[in-house]
Parts: C-alpha cells; structure tokens; sequence
C-alpha cells in the first residue's frame, strides 16, 4: 500500500519523499519541489535559537513568562503584517529558545500588485525589521525580514550577535484539519514545555517520544529551510 501524508492523503512520492525519507530524515533540507511559496495559503513555521540557547524567557507552572528579548521578538512577530501586507497571522507562541507561528499568505492586497526588485533590501522603519532579498512577498523573505529585526534589538541592547538558527522548519498546511490540530499544538506548547523536544532539560527520552508524535517533526511536509 503506497504511503500518504495523514493531513493531505498525498503520497509521500507526489510529494518529493520517499517513505525512508519521511520515517528517517525528517529534517533533510529540501522543498516542495516547484512549490511557489509567494502562493496565497497557511504556512506553519518553527525558529530556533542559536544553539537552542533559552533567548526569550522561561515557562512556569505550565505558562510562557517572556522577558524583555521575549517581549520584542513577540512585538516583531506582531508587526509583520505593517511590512508584508499581503501576510496575515494566526496562531503562534514565543518559548525561551523557538518560536511557532502559522503566516497566511492573502491575496487582493497593494503590496501584491506593486512590483519588486531583485535586490529589494531597504531597512523598513519602527522595529528594524527589513524585507529580505528578493521577492518580498514569500514565506522565507518574512521569516528573513522577522529575524533581522530580533538580531538588530539584541546586538544594539546586549553583547549577543548571533540569535538564530541559520534555517527554519516549514510546513505548508493543506486543510482545516491540519490546521487546527496545529493551532492546538501551539497553543498548548508551553503546558509541555517539560516533554518539549526543543528543550534541551526534557524530563526523559521517553517523554520526548510521548510528545514527539505531535512536534513539528513529525507534520509531514516538513522543511529544513
């Protein structure tokens, strides 16, 4: 029996993987092959902190306490629809070392019908934050352009220049039930922070297992961007 994406009921194979690849390197860069990630959908993506370094804060009796890095990467996230128009957010979390967020790409809005150029990487003014280089309007140019506003606070304000993980996991989320089975695992990641793969003082390989089956891992479609 050929093997399915459970969200999608797409075989791995249409989707560029072979089953070995999914069970075994789920982590492998690579992308939907010709997939345009300008196109209008819901996308759920994951950023690290270097070295999975606690940045942003703590979580306490089960609740996410940001301190003042925390409070600025969550103020970026924020404002990321006033720099992309054309993105819109839903559910996302800010943990001591990650954050998860769902970015809608729309459709209909001014800053899609503008023309871009191939070198557009004019600082954008409040937070710092920039839009990358390249097309403005794909899911890496905003994650791009949120990293740099992050990175700009923490080297004005602390002796920190490196704050991210080089890459960043995506998952594009291809109907309801996918997405709601991911707003609940991101609202509901600081009450298993203690299991949390991504924490580096998990309670045990065997919880990490528990809670891994509903990780970002382990959402087939995944990329190592």
């Amino acid at each position: 029996m050929e093997a399915t994406d459970p969200n999608s009921g797409i075989p791995f194979e249409q989707m560029g993987m072979r089953t070995s690849d999914h069970t075994r390197h789920r982590r492998r860069p690579m992308r939907l092959p010709g997939y345009d990630y300008s196109r209008p959908g819901a996308y759920f993506v994951t950023l690290c902190t270097h070295r999975k370094i606690p940045l942003f804060g703590r979580v306490e009796d089960g609740r996410m306490v940001l301190n003042a890095a925390g409070r600025v990467a969550e103020r970026c996230w924020l404002d990321i629809p006033g720099h992309f128009p054309q993105v819109r957010l839903d559910q996302y979390v800010v943990m001591p070392n990650h954050l998860h967020g769902i970015l809608w790409i729309v459709r209909g809005t001014r800053a899609q019908r503008e023309p871009v150029g191939a070198n557009n990487h004019s600082p954008l003014q409040g937070n710092g934050m920039s839009r990358a280089r390249g097309t403005s309007k794909t899911v890496g140019s905003v994650v791009r352009g949120f990293k740099i506003g992050v990175t700009k606070w923490f080297r004005q304000n602390t002796n920190i220049r490196t704050v991210w993980q080089r890459n960043y996991y995506e998952h594009v989320i291809r109907n309801d039930q996918s997405l709601q089975q991911i707003r609940e695992y991101i609202r509901d990641n600081p009450i298993r922070w203690d299991l949390d793969p991504e924490n580096p003082n998990a309670l045990s390989k065997v919880g990490k297992e528990k809670v891994q089956g509903m990780g970002e891992d382990d959402f087939p479609g995944d990329h190592f961007r």
